[in-house]
């Protein structure tokens, strides 16, 4: 069996998977940077450093998907992990349906 792959859409997909992972990232270090602010970890030009350092990171983001042409396979990738990430979340809170999945396929 052969397979056929497009070399466009391959890259393409390669890439918004990489720029989508990095996206995540950088919401966790928005994240954790605003956690830090709040608390009262950083001086006031370390907060100043991190604020210009994540709109850099933002606008490089853009352009690279605005060059690549990738917004929608961005967006694709990034629902797709939503929806794994809410699956498995739900199997941690509720063991029992790995049971049921697990009957289900083994029928």
């Amino acid at each position: 069996m052969s397979v056929n792959l497009d070399e466009g859409n391959l890259k393409d997909g390669l890439l918004g998977l990489v720029v989508a992972l990095v996206e995540i990232i950088q919401e966790l270090l928005e994240r954790q940077a605003l956690r830090r602010m709040e608390s009262g970890r950083l001086s006031d030009s370390e907060i100043e450093r991190l604020g210009e350092a994540l709109s850099e990171l933002t606008e490089a983001l853009d352009k690279i998907k605005s060059d690549n042409h990738i917004d929608g396979a961005v967006e694709q990738v990034r629902g797709e992990l939503d929806l794994a990430a809410e699956d498995l979340i739900n199997k941690f809170l509720n063991p029992a349906s790995w049971e049921e999945e697990g009957q289900r396929e083994e029928s």
